[in-house]
């Protein structure tokens, strides 16, 4: 699994015109069953993902489809982490 934050940049100020297609980008994920949780960061500082069920090549080019990415808005950072112990409510995050 993974840990995206995407920061924003010194090119935030163009956010508004990507909004949209950033919005349409994270419902694909949700869709396709890779995003499992998307959050703000405090103090307006970006965003989070959390993502399963794909390969860190594929989360990566997955990540260049974002308009904000793409577009230099923010800044992605990827955390992969290997589930050890969870709670059984998030047991699926270990298949």
């Amino acid at each position: 699994m993974f840990v995206v934050t995407l920061r924003f940049s010194t090119n935030k100020a163009q956010a508004p015109r990507h909004m949209d297609g950033h919005n349409a980008w994270i419902r694909r994920g949700f869709e396709d069953g890779i995003f499992v949780l998307t959050g703000s960061l405090p103090g307006g500082a970006g965003g989070a993902v959390l993502a399963h069920n794909v390969s860190r090549e594929e989360l990566e080019a997955l990540l260049r489809e974002d308009p904000f990415v793409a577009e230099t808005v923010v800044d992605a950072d990827i955390l992969e982490i290997t589930p050890g112990r969870t709670d059984e409510r998030l047991a699926f995050l270990k298949a």
